[in-house]
């Protein structure tokens, strides 16, 4: 992961209102209904915490969600489940990430991928999460890999990156 990647970190902010989700589009049906048409329920109602990567123009770039998550110890590779209690494990859902057609191709999924990881590990030192976990979209598996994220044994599109992993790469 480039920490180097073309970005602004003040260009990142929280959805509004004020926010033209309607121009939004990443190619991706479903991701784009959720955006133009979900994403805003689903933030009135705290399910989502929606961040949308603003151009100096005032486009919508990119956005991403983050929400509450829990998984169970046996569902991680084993030599991790033995190290864990056997109860539920706090985590962070990367619920939904893409980038706007027009501004794929210039590295702001990783921008954005960053972006997530670093309010995702902050939250963590106030509630505690022991790491993201993502359900990646079709062809997206291979992006998340690239980024040091592992696969659950049992669900060919679920990958996680603890904490603890997130940590390390902010300290470089």
């Amino acid at each position: 992961m480039d920490r180097n990647t073309p970005f602004k970190e003040d260009w990142t902010e929280p959805l509004a209102t004020r926010h033209d989700r309607a121009s939004f589009s990443c190619g991706n049906t479903e991701l784009d209904t959720y955006f133009r048409q979900q994403a805003g329920q689903d933030l009135k109602r705290k399910i989502a915490a929606i961040y949308v990567l603003i151009q100096p123009d005032g486009r919508i770039a990119g956005f991403y969600t983050l929400s509450a998550y829990s998984i169970l110890a046996s569902e991680l590779p084993l030599e991790l489940a033995k190290k864990l209690p056997r109860h539920l494990i706090p985590a962070t859902l990367l619920g939904r990430m893409a980038v706007d057609l027009s501004f794929q191709g210039q590295g702001l999924g990783e921008s954005l991928l960053i972006n997530a990881l670093e309010r995702a590990l902050i939250a963590s030192r106030q509630v505690a999460s022991w790491a993201v976990i993502v359900d990646a979209k079709a062809g997206a598996r291979q992006f998340y890999l690239r980024n040091h994220f592992i696969p659950f044994p049992n669900h060919v599109d679920r990958l996680f990156l603890p904490i603890r992993t997130i940590e390390e790469m902010f300290e470089r």
